[in-house]
């Protein structure tokens, strides 16, 4: 099948899946339920293609998203910011030895692979770094694929149907129909979507695609500049794309690779969850703040997918998020580093 095809079939097997997901009162479901059916159709050998030109568009919208939901109460937490930080380290040290523990001693990888495999930080990064230093990169990137599902699934499977929160298909916001934004909001949202990417990577973060919209809708919505939302339906349809994006990652894996490689990335998921957990009843003590918003901010996602599940969840988007980018950032400066210290 020609390339379009199989993108068009990949994007209507997520948009079924995600209407199924979202009829069933699944938490999240116009994303989980595409990353769960294409990752099946994937594995299966369906001819799907992961829609990857269509990812940097939906990106900055779904931070527009991320940046209206972003009020000034934050200002009052942001003392226990520090705290959070501050435990974080340590955190991604005891969950970075627990992950490399599995990959080295149950799965047997390479002590290169094993280590990068195990890290806690984006996926592009630990790939581009892990390969430069020899690993194994197709063991890396399955590795951080498989944590990457593993953890969006299990902690909103966690808060849908253990906390009883039931997010609706607009992540936890109304819905917001079209011809509600005025010409104005419309000029407003689409400029922070089209000059928040520059903006993004003039800033030299991680995930400035998402980053710098965010930022600037957080700007705007904060100074009452306007006052909606991305419509419900545009939302709907950046996380059907980016599901489909997560869920066609495992393409070309053949069942005994995805099998093998999904099984250590949910031990290691799972290993790194429950000292997320640990570490988060620690902050909590200390901060006063719940237990269940740490636990989000601490557990090992992405960082566009778990400020997506922050909005849904009703947690405070604006820690979820900056927590995920310090956590990205730590990871990327200190894993070199302590990698060099270790090879020698």
């Amino acid at each position: 099948m020609p390339k379009a095809a199989r993108i068009a079939l990949a994007l209507v097997i997520g948009g079924a899946a995600g209407y199924l997901a979202n009829w069933l009162g699944m938490p999240l479901p116009w994303m989980l339920g595409p990353m769960i059916a294409t990752t099946i159709a994937s594995i299966i050998g369906l001819p799907v293609a992961a829609p990857l030109t269509l990812r940097p568009v939906v990106i900055p919208i779904i931070g527009v998203m991320l940046g209206a939901a972003i009020n000034r109460g934050i200002f009052a937490h942001l003392g226990d910011w520090g705290v959070t930080l501050a435990i974080m380290v340590p955190f991604l040290a005891s969950a970075a030895a627990v992950s490399i523990f599995i990959y080295r001693k149950v799965a047997g990888y390479d002590p290169v692979t094993a280590y990068f495999s195990a890290m806690p930080g984006g996926l592009n990064d630990m790939l581009i770094l892990g390969t430069a230093a020899g690993g194994n990169e197709r063991r890396i990137a399955l590795a951080h694929a498989s944590r990457i599902l593993v953890v969006i699934t299990c902690v909103g499977m966690f808060y849908g149907f253990v906390l009883g929160v039931r997010p609706g298909g607009s992540g936890g916001r109304p819905w917001i129909a079209m011809d509600v934004l005025t010409l104005e909001d419309w000029l407003w949202l689409g400029g922070c979507a089209v000059l928040g990417v520059p903006f993004g990577k003039l800033l030299r973060a991680p995930a400035p695609n998402m980053l710098g919209p965010m930022l600037l809708s957080a700007a705007l919505h904060l100074g009452e500049v306007v006052e909606t939302a991305p419509p419900t339906l545009v939302i709907v349809m950046a996380q059907v794309v980016l599901g489909t994006v997560i869920g066609c990652r495992f393409l070309g894996a053949t069942f005994r690779e995805v099998g093998r490689d999904l099984g250590l990335g949910a031990l290691s998921s799972f290993g790194m969850l429950l000292v997320a957990v640990a570490f988060a009843f620690i902050a909590a003590q200390l901060t006063g703040s719940h237990p269940s918003q740490i636990f989000l901010a601490y557990s090992p996602g992405g960082l566009t997918e778990m400020s997506l599940l922050a909005l849904a969840m009703g947690q405070d988007v604006a820690f979820v998020s900056v927590m995920h980018l310090l956590r990205i950032l730590l990871v990327i400066l200190g894993a070199p580093l302590v990698f060099r210290r270790i090879g020698r």
